[in-house]
């Protein structure tokens, strides 16, 4: 082994490969993937540039790895486990999975941001499974909450779970893409009174009662 990956891995458990991830991903936390380069993450890794290209195919199969890692270590830094069908009440587990996915997304999203002008890293990103969720994804899993509630009769029958799911995963895109957008708007993170009327008009709608 090359003194310099030697130097990288000396007292740790990780393979080089594993090492390199490790490394990328902290350099996603904290620029996001735009304008990353190949000298960046072999600086930050300590290892010598050509290094990357013996365990990956380019950098942009490094960078997706690097951007699940980032995701599953957010995600894990989050405090609770996801409410669970027939406990507590329907108006507090949705307001639970709303808080927990505005704060998800207000962490992840910065690190994504530019995406759109990396076509090759958007497609090593396709071929991998979402991160969330032990591979489910958000969007799923609150549809699933929503399903097994309707299944419970604690949630009208007519209720599609998809599109609750959809609107709570668009609120948060809207909200924080809104922000990363425009850093001179509103924060990421709703006002208490806000997320209140958004579980209130999930729970009742848009209609006058009767």
């Amino acid at each position: 082994m090359a003194p310099r990956r030697a130097a990288a891995l000396r007292g740790g458990g990780q393979s080089l490969r594993e090492h390199l991830i490790a490394a990328a991903g902290r350099l996603v936390a904290r620029r996001g993937v735009a304008g990353l380069t190949v000298r960046d993450i072999a600086r930050e890794a300590e290892v010598a540039d050509g290094v990357l290209y013996n365990h990956f195919a380019d950098k942009e199969e490094l960078l997706a790895y690097a951007l699940h890692a980032h995701v599953r270590a957010v995600e894990a830094e989050q405090e609770g486990a996801s409410p669970r069908p027939g406990e507590g009440t329907v108006e507090a587990n949705l307001r639970a999975y709303l808080q927990r996915a505005l704060a998800l997304h207000a962490a992840i999203l910065p690190a994504f941001a530019g995406l759109t002008t990396q076509p090759k890293l958007l497609a090593r990103l396709a071929e991998l499974p979402t991160p969330l969720d032990g591979g489910q994804g958000l969007r799923t899993e609150i549809a699933g909450y929503v399903r097994a509630e309707r299944e419970l009769t604690r949630v009208a029958a007519t209720i599609s779970p998809d599109a609750v799911a959809t609107l709570v995963v668009g609120v948060c895109h809207d909200l924080v893409l809104g922000r990363l957008l425009d850093p001179a708007g509103p924060p990421p993170e709703p006002s208490p009174d806000l997320v209140d009327a958004l579980v209130a008009t999930l729970l009742h709608g848009v209609l006058p009662p009767g």
